[in-house]
């Protein structure tokens, strides 16, 4: 409730002073064909999503057919509209239960697909600097630098004795747990921490040696690809935005995925209100027709997403466990064990 409540605010933040009316006579006159046209991306993102996950799975030695990784990946999408960040732990889960492999090394995979996802956003981010660089510059001074200075105090002690005071907490964090450490690995918690390490670390692993790694990168653009069709195609949905370029779609493609980095459950109110700024303040669009631009994308992805959830909820309450189907070699006596 608390997350959501941070999403509803936003969502009132990016709709207040609009006209409704002004607003639901844009739905009235969109072009939904394109809104239509535009899920048919986003389902091929979510299938390359799961197929890149089975890649780097199949590196810790466990055959998986595909299909099991794309229902747990819309498991985890569905997950991430209740609750902010469940998704990475929920399609984990799904997929450990039903496949017998261990989380650990499950959850491992999914943080080094967000660490090169999160690469690959960084080269976007720098493509729409270079091609944008005036117009950006001055939406960012306008929105997050000026009000964030100007909450700063000026006064430079006061910064002193605020960084002084990190310093030491984090200094006295290191001195407590160094003296605390063989008390600590006492307990079982440590040792469910220590495994949880390992097995994130041997998923780490599996991106730095992957022998598919042709395959791997292929998925990653098809990814971005259609990320991006899913922000350019909605242009040509309303008249505001129709005129609109391919540098403009990657611009929206780079702010809108920072909506969804913000925890609020399913990226709501935090997507509307980036997505209506962005294209208000920085193409000069009008502002009944950027909100009803961004409610409509967010609206129809949404439905989507739990039109399949659906199914995969069905696939797992059927599904049966199967035994380890695991490739001894990429493997510790210990993980065999388990």
């Amino acid at each position: 409730m608390l997350f959501l409540s941070v999403g509803l605010a936003l969502l009132y933040l990016a709709l207040r002073g609009l006209d409704l009316n002004l607003i639901i006579e844009e739905f009235k006159n969109a072009k939904y064909a394109w809104i239509l046209l535009s899920l048919i991306p986003g389902f091929i993102a979510l299938v390359s999503r799961s197929i890149r996950w089975g890649i780097l799975i199949s590196e810790l030695g466990y055959n998986i057919k595909p299909t099991a990784t794309f229902h747990a990946t819309i498991m985890g999408y569905f997950a991430n509209i209740i609750f902010p960040r469940l998704g990475e732990v929920a399609r984990c889960t799904a997929l450990s239960r039903s496949q017998n492999i261990p989380f650990n090394s499950l959850f491992g995979t999914v943080i080094a697909e967000r660490i090169f996802d999160l690469l690959s956003l960084v080269v976007i981010a720098f493509i729409v600097v270079i091609a944008q660089f005036g117009f950006l510059r001055e939406f960012l001074e306008t929105l997050i630098w000026t009000p964030l200075t100007s909450k700063i105090p000026s006064s430079f002690w006061l910064i002193a004795v605020l960084g002084i005071s990190v310093l030491l907490a984090v200094l006295l964090f290191y001195i407590l747990i160094r003296f605390s450490m063989p008390y600590i690995r006492k307990f079982t918690f440590y040792r469910k921490i220590k495994d949880l390490f390992i097995g994130f670390m041997a998923g780490i692993k599996s991106i730095m040696n992957l022998r598919r790694k042709k395959a791997f990168i292929v998925h990653t653009l098809i990814i971005w690809g259609m990320y991006f069709l899913m922000s350019y195609i909605p242009f040509r949905a309303f008249q505001a935005t129709e005129h609109l370029t391919l540098i403009d779609g990657t611009t929206l493609l780079m702010m809108g995925t920072i909506g969804f980095v913000i925890p609020v459950p399913a990226g709501i109110g935090a997507y509307h209100y980036i997505v209506t700024k962005t294209l208000t303040e920085l193409f000069g669009i009008v502002s009944e027709s950027a909100a009803s631009f961004a409610v409509l994308t967010h609206a129809s992805q949404l439905i989507l997403i739990i039109f399949i959830a659906i199914f995969s909820f069905a696939y797992f309450l059927t599904r049966k466990n199967k035994p380890l189907n695991v490739k001894i070699r990429n493997h510790s006596e210990k993980d065999i064990d388990t």
